[in-house]
């Protein structure tokens, strides 16, 4: 049974990668939607060699993202990749995804026994079956991959709530600033995991130790998703801000306007 136990996430990984890559290969093709006809590939070749000197807005409001998630896409369509052999590499990218799912899933379903590792994997698969993570299979939206980093965040923290013994509060400390350091890169990937980031150092309310420890922790927990995001946007931010004069350029402007104009400090 240990065995089995041992087995369990490579079984799962091994079932996902299975089913991500049937998707293009049963396909055939990758779809391109709207946004990947308007930046999705655009943002991957900005990401290679930046273009403010040479583009202007080409890709509308959307040239200006976090760009360098996109570079894979790019690359699998410069260098002559099928559509149907991209999609199998995207889609085994996505497999970084699973893991987390898992994790939470164990710490949920902590019994071991043949049941409950079933239990266990149906919950995987229920958390795959909504449209918008299929969607992304057949696509080149990198949702999932932008996801990612806030799903291992979400996983560490629960391994910290809810563990099989009692953790060491030196050991939830890392936790707290390691998956802070993770959101903060989701807040990177995509801004919309915004609001999420805000609410998400509160997990480690529930850990288990004195109030003032949990305050620490939750405090600590913010203080990295901050650094985090200022870590991995920093760079794009600084290019946006050396262009535009707002490093989170076009959010925003106009309050940006009113501060270089009060400073005098124009890009």
């Amino acid at each position: 049974m240990r065995l089995l136990e041992r087995l369990e996430l490579p079984f799962v990984l091994i079932v996902f990668w299975l089913i991500f890559i049937s998707v293009p290969l049963y396909l055939g093709h990758l779809g391109l939607s709207w946004d990947a006809l308007n930046h999705h590939i655009y943002l991957g070749w900005v990401a290679d060699a930046p273009r403010f000197d040479k583009d202007h807005a080409a890709a509308s409001n959307q040239a200006y993202q976090y760009p360098y998630l996109y570079w894979p896409v790019y690359k699998l369509a410069i260098s002559g990749f099928s559509g149907q052999a991209a999609g199998v590499v995207l889609a085994t990218l996505h497999l970084i995804t699973v893991p987390p799912v898992w994790m939470v899933a164990k710490v949920l379903i902590p019994a071991q026994g043949m049941h409950a590792m079933a239990m266990r994997v149906a919950a995987v698969l229920l958390a795959f079956m909504s449209a918008v993570p299929l969607k992304m299979l057949e696509s080149t939206g990198n949702d999932l991959l932008a996801a990612a980093p806030f799903l291992w965040a979400v996983a560490l923290a629960f391994q910290a709530i809810a563990p099989p013994a009692p953790v060491p509060h030196s050991r939830i400390t890392r936790t707290a600033v390691i998956a802070g350091l993770l959101v903060g890169l989701a807040v990177s990937f995509k801004f919309s995991h915004g609001p999420l980031a805000v609410l998400f150092p509160l997990l480690f309310v529930f850990c288990d130790g004195p109030w003032r420890a949990r305050l620490g922790w939750v405090t600590l927990s913010a203080f990295a998703v901050a650094l985090g995001f200022v870590i991995t946007y920093g760079y794009w931010g600084y290019l946006l801000w050396l262009q535009f004069g707002n490093p989170i350029y076009p959010f925003y402007d106009g309050y940006f306007q009113l501060w270089r104009n009060g400073s005098g400090l124009q890009p």
